[in-house]
C-alpha cells in the first residue's frame, strides 16, 4: 500500500506540469492554430518565473513569500505571452507555416532560457531558490495532516496542482456555455463562416494563442519551483514534458475537463516502470524500463487510432486547425 501511495504522490504532480501544457494548447487549437511551441513556452515561463524569484531572494533584504510568488508568476505569464504572441505574428499576420514556426519557437524558448540560465548558473550545474520552492510547495494547512493518508492523496500538494484543476473546469464552461468560446469554436472550425458573421477571426486566434501559451508556460514555471523543488539545471527535462503536454491534447480528444484524468494517468503510466517492479516484487532489466517508459505515448497512439475510427464530430480537432486563414480567399 505504501508503494501505490508514493506511486500515486508522484503521479499527480508530475500530471500538473503536463496538464497545464495541455490545457494551454488546447485554448489555442480551438482557434485553430497548431503550436507545436509547447515545450518552448513552458521554456520560457519556467525561466523567466524561476529568474524573478531567483534575483528577488538575493536582492531584496527581508525576501516575502507572496511577493515572491506574484513577480515569479507575472514573469513567467509575461515571457510565456510573449512566446505566444511571436507565434501569433508569424503565423496569423505573415502567414507562415504553423509547423515549421512551433518547431522553430521550441529551439527558440529553450536557447533563450539556457542562454540566460548559463549567467545564472555561473559555472555551477545548478542553482535554487529556495524561498520560491517552499512558497510554491507549501502545502494546504491543518488538512494536510489532519485525515492521515488521504490528507496526504488530497491536500498534499502545493497550489498550483488545485489551480489546475479550477482551470480546467473554467476552461470547459467557457469553451462550452459562452458566447465567446461558441465564437472561438467557431473560429476554428470555419474561419470564412465565423468571419462573415462579424467575429473577427484575427482577434480571436491572437487572443487564443497568447492566453493558450501563458496557461502553458505556467506548467514550465510549476515544474522549476515546486516539482524540482526550486532548482534550475540545463537538463532538457522541459522539453520532453511539452511533447507530453503535445501528446495530451490528443489523448483528451481536445476536451479540458479530460485534461484532469488524462494527465494524472499520463503521471501514473510515465512512473509505471519506477513502482511497477515492488508492486510485482520482480526486478525489471533497462531495456524493459525502457519499453515501459513508453507506454504513455503508446496509449495515445491508440487511443488517436480508436478516435479516427469511431469519426465522431465532438472527437475530432477542429476542422481548420494548422490552416492559415486567408480573407481573400473567403
Amino acid at each position: 500500500m505504501s508503494i501505490l501511495i508514493a506511486w500515486i504522490l508522484r503521479a499527480i504532480p508530475f500530471g500538473t506540469i503536463i496538464m497545464y501544457g495541455a490545457m494551454g494548447e488546447i485554448m489555442t487549437e480551438k482557434s485553430g492554430n497548431l503550436n507545436l511551441g509547447v515545450p518552448g513556452i513552458m521554456y520560457l515561463g519556467g525561466f523567466a518565473g524561476y529568474g524573478a524569484a531567483y534575483f528577488y531572494e538575493r536582492l531584496a533584504a527581508h525576501p516575502n513569500p507572496f511577493v515572491c510568488i506574484l513577480l515569479s508568476l507575472l514573469c513567467c505569464l509575461a515571457a510565456a505571452m510573449a512566446g505566444g504572441l511571436i507565434f501569433s505574428f508569424l503565423t496569423i499576420t505573415l502567414r507562415a507555416n504553423q509547423n515549421v514556426t512551433g518547431l522553430a519557437l521550441t529551439t527558440f524558448g529553450m536557447g533563450v532560457a539556457n542562454f540566460f540560465g548559463v549567467f545564472i548558473l555561473n559555472g555551477s550545474s545548478y542553482s535554487a531558490a529556495p524561498l520560491a520552492n517552499k512558497a510554491y510547495a507549501a502545502k494546504i494547512p491543518f488538512l494536510s495532516e489532519k485525515f492521515g493518508t488521504v490528507s496526504q492523496l488530497l491536500f498534499g500538494y502545493g497550489f498550483l496542482v488545485y489551480g489546475a484543476v479550477i482551470l480546467a473546469v473554467v476552461l470547459h464552461i467557457i469553451l462550452n456555455h459562452t458566447r465567446v468560446g461558441l465564437q472561438l469554436r467557431a473560429v476554428g472550425e470555419n474561419p470564412a463562416t465565423a468571419d462573415a458573421s462579424g467575429i473577427s477571426v484575427t482577434k480571436y486566434k491572437y487572443l487564443a494563442t497568447c492566453l493558450g501559451a501563458a496557461i502553458s508556460g505556467i506548467g514550465g514555471l510549476y515544474y522549476v519551483l515546486d516539482y524540482n523543488q526550486g532548482i534550475w539545471a540545463t537538463t532538457g527535462q522541459i522539453e520532453a514534458l511539452g511533447w507530453l503536454a503535445v501528446a495530451l491534447v490528443i489523448f483528451t480528444t481536445w476536451k479540458p475537463l479530460n485534461t484532469i484524468w488524462g494527465a494524472y494517468l499520463f503521471g501514473v503510466l510515465y512512473w509505471l516502470y519506477q513502482f511497477l517492479p515492488g508492486i510485482l516484487g520482480i526486478t525489471v532489466s533497462s531495456y524493459v524500463t525502457d519499453l515501459i517508459q513508453m507506454v504513455p505515448y503508446v496509449v495515445t497512439i491508440v487511443v488517436l487510432i480508436v478516435v479516427s475510427q469511431r469519426r465522431k464530430k465532438e472527437n475530432q480537432p477542429p476542422a481548420s486547425l494548422g490552416l492559415a486563414y486567408f480573407r481573400e480567399d473567403r
